[in-house]
């Protein structure tokens, strides 16, 4: 299962010694209130982790946990995985945060070295991500990887903005330049 860094994150797949980090992101209302609606249980969590390992098994990709390099604590946690969980969809990836890591360039930095993973690694020909429309920081870390708003739509029972870009913008980017967007 592919580990990835970033000048300040290492994502590690999401795992059973990450409960207790992950319980503490997804135990967070304010966290999760674009998410699920509600706060996680450590029951919910570990439901997630189970989940989660299951579909690195079975894809290759799925979530990972976000350790801050500089004090090794979970800090947030994002993914790569099919818009919907559904198989026949697109790349999707998405991100949370701890609040106290909030406006620091965190997701931004994550999201680009998900967004490397996927086109780069996974071959994927596009990757999209959603979020409700007032959730501003998240659609502005959409568009800081170069995704463009193309429509509302309902997903993971909500309904939400998406957001893409084609592998051949993403190879664009890059060629012009532009290094992973922080904050």
């Amino acid at each position: 299962m592919p580990l990835l860094t970033t000048a300040r994150l290492r994502l590690e797949p999401c795992s059973d010694a990450h409960l207790a980090g992950l319980h503490k992101l997804n135990s967070d209302p304010l966290v999760m209130r674009y998410i699920t609606g509600k706060p996680d249980t450590l029951a919910d969590t570990q439901d997630m982790i189970d989940r989660v390992k299951a579909r690195w098994a079975e894809f290759g990709y799925s979530w990972w946990s976000f350790v801050e390099l500089s004090g090794g604590e979970i800090i947030g946690a994002g993914c790569v995985q099919h818009l919907n969980r559904d198989p026949a969809g697109p790349l999707e990836t998405g991100w949370r945060l701890r609040q106290d890591r909030w406006g620091k360039g965190f997701a931004s930095e994550a999201a680009h070295a998900m967004g490397t993973f996927a086109f780069e690694t996974l071959n994927a020909p596009l990757l999209c991500a959603v979020c409700m429309v007032e959730n501003t920081p998240s659609s502005t870390v959409m568009q800081r990887m170069g995704m463009q708003f193309r429509r509302m739509g309902h997903f993971y029972e909500r309904d939400m903005a998406y957001y893409d870009m084609s592998a051949a913008d993403w190879a664009a980017r890059k060629a012009a330049g532009q290094s992973p967007p922080t904050k």
